[in-house]
């Protein structure tokens, strides 16, 4: 079997594919991709099956080294790559396209200057051992294959369809925001919107949110200059939450639930994100710029 042995690593660089859902009657949330339309591609891009394990990396750092020629794709927050041969030659490569790596090579992977999660797919899947089903990392429940430790031997599974070959030179170019501008996250009202005052909308919408430093897998927690009002002040027995709600605590700023988020909750949820806008506060990083936009 194939292998790639990560060679450095920085923080938190996990195994990902899309999650374990069914579990959520024992507490036990789907995890997955944060950023799933990152995985999807680069899947896509080495001609991998839909539920492929990936490589999730914040803000990228992190080396491979290839025992076999292996096809291999980064997408997600826009790193610097590129390729060491065993010589200590060095060849450039880009984020979001098809790279191919020869026995010995070692695949780089730096720090995006914006986003947060880079993606890499190697064509056949990270083979490690899966858990309930899956080979997705939790942090919540600290259930799944261990964050990577350099040294780590990772096998390449055989989860490549065998009617779909990458082109070569094929490019993805990465969808971000424009710099400068805060993200926009679409978002729908609800099931807890009644439990606010009526300017709760124009609280939401009308003004920029900051990302808090203190964000993670879990949730993106965020600050503004106004935080949204209570209407309802009694407390809310706990109940089912979802991917991409805006839980608000009695700060009265939004956390933004993400893919290790539990699955119930104890605050009322103002609004649900739309799955692309989910992507999207996926990359946020502690500082960036939000602004909401409500479609009804």
């Amino acid at each position: 079997m194939s292998t790639l042995t990560v060679v450095h690593v920085g923080y938190g660089v996990t195994t990902q594919d899309r999650g374990r859902p069914g579990f959520s009657d024992m507490g036990l949330g789907a995890a997955g991709a944060a950023d799933r339309g990152a995985a999807a591609l680069a899947n896509r891009m080495v001609g991998n099956r839909p539920d492929a394990a990936v490589l999730e990396a914040l803000l990228g750092s992190v080396a491979l080294r290839s025992d076999a020629h292996v096809v291999a794709a980064v997408t997600g927050a826009p790193c610097p790559v590129e390729v060491e041969h065993a010589d200590g030659r060095v060849r450039g490569a880009a984020s979001h396209e098809v790279v191919l790596l020869a026995p010995g090579d070692t695949l780089r992977i730096g720090m995006p200057p914006s986003g947060l999660r880079a993606v890499v797919a190697v064509r056949g899947g990270i083979a490690v051992e899966p858990v309930l089903g899956s080979r997705s990392w939790d942090s919540l429940a600290r259930l799944g294959p261990a964050p990577l430790a350099a040294g780590d031997v990772l096998p390449i599974g055989a989860d490549a369809d065998a009617w779909s070959w990458p082109v070569v030179d094929a490019v993805a170019p990465p969808l971000g925001p424009t710099p400068g501008e805060p993200v926009v996250l679409d978002v729908t009202a609800g099931p807890r919107d009644d439990w606010f005052t009526p300017s709760w909308r124009s609280v939401l919408t009308e003004q920029d949110h900051h990302v808090s430093a203190d964000s993670d897998r879990v949730g993106v927690r965020t600050t503004a200059e106004t935080a949204l009002v209570r209407a309802v002040t009694h407390e809310l027995p706990s109940e089912g939450v979802e991917l991409g709600s805006l839980q608000v605590p009695p700060d009265g700023h939004p956390v933004l639930f993400l893919a290790d988020h539990p699955v119930t909750g104890g605050y009322p949820v103002v609004a649900v994100m739309t799955p692309a806008s989910v992507d999207r506060a996926a990359q946020l990083r502690p500082g960036d710029r939000v602004r909401f936009r409500l479609l009804r």
